[in-house]
Order: C-alpha cells, then structure tokens, then sequence
C-alpha cells in the first residue's frame, strides 16, 4: 500500500473509532419551578409540568435528551435516532409524521426538528406540547437547544454542565490546530451528488473554527449548495470531509477514481476524512466528535 493510500486509510478509521462523549444515566431532576416557557424555533411553548413521556422526532434533541440525564423521560423516538443505543426503538417517522401515532404513546411533550405537515399544529390540537428545533446556523445556536432541552425536562444544571464540558473540549482542539490550518480550503460532501455545507450552516461553522476555506461559500444555491465537479477539482480543495460514508459508501478510493479528481490537493496528499453521516451531520453531544477528527485530519495535513 502507498503512503497516501495507507495516511487515507488511516483517517478513514480514526474516524470512525473516535470515542463519544459519555452519556448521563437518567437521573433524578433538579427540583425546576413549573410551569416553564422556553422559546423555540416555533416559538414560545409552555410545559406545565415536569415531562415523563417524551417523544423526539429528532436525533440531536434523542443524543441530548439521554446525555443531560432525560434519558429515563423518553418513550419513543423517530426511525433515524439510532443512538444511543439505549434510546427505545420505534417506526415513527420524523419526515412523514403520523399524528395518531405520535399521540398513542400519550406524550406530554414532542420534540421535533421539522414540521411537515403542520405536525406542530396537530399536535398542539391535542393540546400536546411541541419544542420545535431547526439546524442552527450556529455552534452558539446549538448550545442553546441543548440547555433548552434541560430547562423543558428538569435538567438545567446538567444541559449548562453539558455545553461548558463541550465548550472546553472544542476550544482544546482547537488552539492545537487552527495556527497551522488557518487558509487551507475544504470540501464538505454531504452526498456523491456533490451536496456541500457552507459556512452559513452549523457544519461549516465548524470549518471556520479552524480557520479554513469552505469552498461551498462561493457557490450559489443557499447555505447547502450542489457544487460541480468541476467546480470541486477547480477549486482543489486541501481537505475533503466525506460525511456519505455509511449512506452511500463513499471512501478515498471511491474519490480518487472519480474522473479528473487525481489532480486535487486533497487527493495527492491524502487529506480525506471519511466520517460517520450521524456525527457529521447532528448538532449535539457529538459535534465534539465531529470538531475532534476534523482537528486529527489537520494534524495529518500539517504532517
């Protein structure tokens, strides 16, 4: 094997093995005053009282619900909240919603991360509480879903707890790497259809953390554009991050055949980081994980 076929095979494995960040127990809650209004992307929502049977149709808000200790609170989840593996299964879809089915689990808050269907109003119909939570735009915007899922569940001390421990993993890894990264370029693919992340969404956020060039930030079409591969080899991005691994098997090999791609920077040395989708591309407990192979990947690149 050569050295850059073995350097890409090694991100590609670090990457998946990195270790998550510990997951709460569920715990007693800290006694909260009820009742307790949060705002959320669909406004302010009122909880009366302390949840004990909490649907998420989110798999961030599922990550952070178990990881401030709500665990215990959480009847069912979507069909795409696969971790932690802890989290109770179920066919509920967060895409297609089926209200009825929502409401047979007898929740007394939904948490939800889109509202198809006018799943919010339905559900408020039955006079079911929902925190409706978008992507943020920003690392800060993440923050302040989780610690609002602690004030909602009873778990303010362990969500603030939560996001200062992130706070201070992010910054570390940071402070290592950004001196030798800041003005590398990177490619953020999201799927082979060449859908990338720009610095206007969360993922991207994390790119500038390090001071880098996200290549996405000049193309049209919105804080996730479809880029050409034209653009993309043009562009020869340093870094190329494949969040498509596990959806669409994509790997260095898989992008080193593409056509006129053995020209680019990150091919020639590389620099491709295969990464778990779910890490990539949820705001969480794991954008510590996400921000730690992106800072790894750095490293081999200043190699």
């Amino acid at each position: 094997m050569s050295g850059r076929l073995a350097l890409s095979a090694a991100l590609a494995v670090l990457a998946l093995v990195l270790a998550s960040p510990s997951l709460a127990a569920a715990t007693p809650a800290v006694a909260t005053p009820y009742p307790v209004t949060v705002t959320a992307d669909n406004g302010k929502v009122t909880i009366r009282k302390r949840p004990s049977r909490i649907v998420s149709l989110s798999p961030t808000a599922t990550e952070t619900l178990f990881a401030i200790g709500a665990g215990g609170q959480v009847v069912a989840v979507d069909d795409q909240s696969d971790y932690p593996r802890q989290a109770p299964h179920t066919s509920l879809s967060g895409y297609t919603p089926n209200v009825e089915a929502i409401a047979s689990y007898r929740p007394d808050l939904v948490v939800a991360a889109s509202d198809p269907k006018d799943l919010v109003s339905a559900l408020r119909t039955l006079g079911i509480p929902v925190i409706l939570q978008d992507a943020p735009s920003t690392i800060a915007g993440a923050y302040g879903q989780i610690r609002q899922l602690g004030a909602a569940t009873g778990h303010a001390d362990r969500s603030t707890t939560l996001v200062a421990r992130m706070k201070a993993q992010i910054g570390r890894i940071v402070a290592k790497r950004r001196p030798g990264a800041a003005g590398a370029s990177v490619y953020h693919e999201l799927d082979p259809t060449f859908f990338s992340a720009s610095s206007k969404t969360f993922v991207g956020r994390v790119y500038a953390l390090f001071g880098l060039k996200n290549i996405a930030d000049a193309a049209p079409g919105g804080p996730y554009p479809q880029l050409s591969p034209e653009f993309i080899v043009a562009s020869s991005p340093d870094l190329v991050v494949l969040a498509d691994s596990v959806c669409c098997g994509q790997t260095p090999g898989t992008v080193a055949a593409r056509p006129g791609w053995s020209g680019v920077k990150a091919v020639r040395s590389g620099s491709i980081l295969r990464i778990d989708d779910s890490i990539a591309s949820r705001w969480g407990p794991r954008l510590v994980n996400f921000v730690r192979a992106v800072g790894t990947a750095l490293r081999r690149l200043e190699g």
